[in-house]
């Protein structure tokens, strides 16, 4: 576990980030994170419409399930935490520091996601309401020409996390005008890098595609190029869940990613269908259990 110690945490913080990276990873140094971001990310479209349980339309169901479920950290907004963590103190919270709506399109105007808070923000939300946050997240949205203004808030957001004993996860996705397929394995790959050289503990990125289809061999590329930066996939759309949990299995065993964000394959389901589906998950991403293991908690 004493790899995974940046050299930018001080040595009287080093013991946090440590008890911190655990907690959120289970002493596996797999991460599975129960995505909330999606709120503003997604708008409600998401939460509520066929197929979607009607309890999602209520931003506490995010909460009931963290609070039930196994997770590594449940990741939302610094807003919403603020509405709901006094009841759930419990929970292990990573607050997301940015966020944009998907209202205009990003073939017609590049994102820019600007931080909303700061690191010394979620230190003092944390400090006086003794509230278990383990760590901060950033997207970066690479290839837009607002790039590098993201860039610059990203590494600084990593390095107060490391300084204040957080951990920090990077959304890295290239987006915009220029980039013409966001699923490539190559252009993954070359984010990859870019999380590892911000300095970032995980980084959430796409999956390699090949004919639409995920690519173990080009996600081997991807976890390579990311060197000590741990690569979450994202969870995409609801799908099957045994296909979902086969897939992630693949993306972990053979593709050596080190967890998994996921959303809308959770939160969309009622509670209790909601946190078998997590704990296939967790069983998978962080205690080493096959995917015919996670199939049988999720049907049990």
């Amino acid at each position: 576990m004493q790899n995974y110690i940046p050299a930018d945490v001080p040595f009287g913080k080093q013991e946090i980030f440590l008890n911190n990276f655990s907690t959120a990873t289970g002493g596996s140094g797999r991460l599975m994170l129960f995505a909330g971001d999606q709120k503003v990310e997604h708008l409600n479209k998401d939460f509520f419409g066929e197929g979607i349980s009607l309890d999602d339309n209520d931003p506490e169901h995010l909460f009931e399930i963290a609070s039930k479920a196994n997770i590594g950290v449940f990741a939302a907004q610094f807003g919403l935490i603020n509405r709901y963590a006094r009841d759930y103190q419990d929970i292990p919270y990573l607050v997301k520091l940015n966020s944009r709506t998907n209202i205009v399109p990003y073939n017609e105007a590049d994102p820019y996601s600007k931080g909303w808070f700061s690191v010394n923000d979620v230190v003092q939300l944390q400090q006086q309401n003794n509230i278990n946050i383990l760590g901060v997240g950033y997207t970066v949205y690479l290839g837009s020409k607002y790039e590098a203004q993201m860039l610059s808030e990203a590494a600084q957001i990593v390095h107060q996390a490391h300084q204040n004993g957080l951990i920090a996860v990077l959304w890295i996705y290239p987006k915009g005008s220029h980039i013409k397929d966001e699923h490539d394995g190559n252009l993954i790959a070359g984010a990859a890098g870019v999380g590892v050289a911000l300095g970032a503990d995980f980084a959430k990125l796409k999956v390699p595609y090949t004919n639409g289809k995920l690519d173990a061999e080009l996600l081997k590329r991807v976890t390579q190029a990311a060197g000590r930066t741990g690569i979450l996939c994202e969870g995409g759309g609801k799908i099957n869940e045994e296909e979902f949990l086969k897939e992630l299995y693949t993306q972990i065993h053979v593709g050596n990613s080190r967890g998994n964000g996921t959303g809308r394959n959770i939160h969309q389901r009622g509670l209790d269908e909601a946190v078998k589906m997590a704990n296939a998950i967790y069983a998978i991403t962080v205690q080493n259990r096959s995917a015919e293991d996670a199939v049988k908690i999720l049907k049990g």
